[in-house]
């Protein structure tokens, strides 16, 4: 059913690795729902963030880093990103203004040329970290050789600075439609993909640069009690003994420590007091085998 004057549609967010996107569906959605960290390449599924408001609902699908992929995984997260635009009312191209265009914005721009029917924004985040006197020349930069965009917006994900703004813009250019999902649903995705990313955004956070593009973490059993408390188990995957030993760390201190911060996000996003046990496992080149990436949760199809 549609209600009169009610607008919705589904937007995609694409852009380099770390230009800020996750940290964009975040602050959108006001939760923690797509993992961030200083690393490249940190999301690696689509992950859909739902805004609802009296009149509206726009569903963003935040999409993997574009960036040149090394194996199987990397395969199947550009081609999840790309695969995004077909879906899409609207697409918004996240480029750092703190950075030059380059190569990988080249890339997804070319790209982007072929989408003809869909309107395209440019979002210049992080100009929290670019004195303003430059931000014409990094906006200009963006303007030759490139699609006829919708609307430009200089913006700080971070801080929140044109957000709003970005947000009624997109709003008033969608067409009426349907409410998708409830006004209280946050993210299609299940709480076990939730919680199996929080987990992971940790290890991302503390391990060394090593460690974290071969991890991926399964969520084993989840159970609650009579008094509430819920109980997860999960198992944190790395592809060599020595990135095992990293993750535990001397004495236990670094699984502990993911744990212990994992934890108390995840009993932000539960509402109930959690046990969290972790284990390590050790599966070689787990990146280059497609079964055993669809264990892990990435569909067939897509590699």
């Amino acid at each position: 059913m549609t209600n009169p004057g009610f607008k919705s549609g589904f937007v995609a967010i694409i852009g380099r690795p770390n230009v800020g996107k996750s940290t964009l569906l975040n602050r959108i959605v006001g939760e923690k729902i797509a993992i961030m960290s200083n690393k490249a390449q940190t999301t690696r599924n689509k992950i859909q963030g739902i805004y609802t408001t009296n009149d509206a609902q726009v569903v963003f699908i935040d999409t993997p880093g574009v960036h040149k992929p090394q194996n199987s995984l990397g395969d199947y997260m550009v081609k999840s990103a790309f695969s995004a635009l077909h879906e899409a009312d609207a697409i918004w191209f996240v480029v750092d203004a703190s950075q030059k265009r380059g190569g990988g914005d080249n890339y997804i721009i070319d790209r982007l040329q072929e989408v003809t029917k869909t309107p395209i924004y440019l979002l210049v985040n992080k100009v929290d970290l670019l004195p303003k006197e430059e931000l014409f020349e990094v906006i200009q930069s963006y303007q030759e050789d490139a699609p006829a965009w919708k609307e430009i917006f200089p913006i700080s994900a971070t801080e929140g600075d044109n957000v709003p703004e970005l947000l009624e813009t997109v709003i008033g250019d969608l067409d009426e439609g349907p409410q998708y999902f409830d006004s209280d649903q946050l993210t299609d995705h299940p709480e076990r993909f939730v919680i199996s990313e929080l987990i992971r955004e940790k290890v991302l956070q503390l391990t060394k640069q090593e460690v974290p593009h071969s991890v991926a973490v399964v969520i084993d059993k989840i159970s609650s009690d009579d008094d509430g408390l819920v109980s997860i188990q999960a198992s944190i995957i790395v592809e060599r003994a020595s990135q095992k030993n990293i993750v535990i760390g001397k004495q236990g201190r670094m699984i502990k420590e993911i744990g212990t911060r994992a934890r108390k996000d995840i009993e932000r996003l539960l509402g109930s007091k959690v046990f969290l046990e972790t284990w390590v496992k050790v599966e070689e080149r787990w990146r280059d085998r497609p079964q055993a990436l669809q264990s892990f949760g990435y569909r067939k199809d897509d590699f």
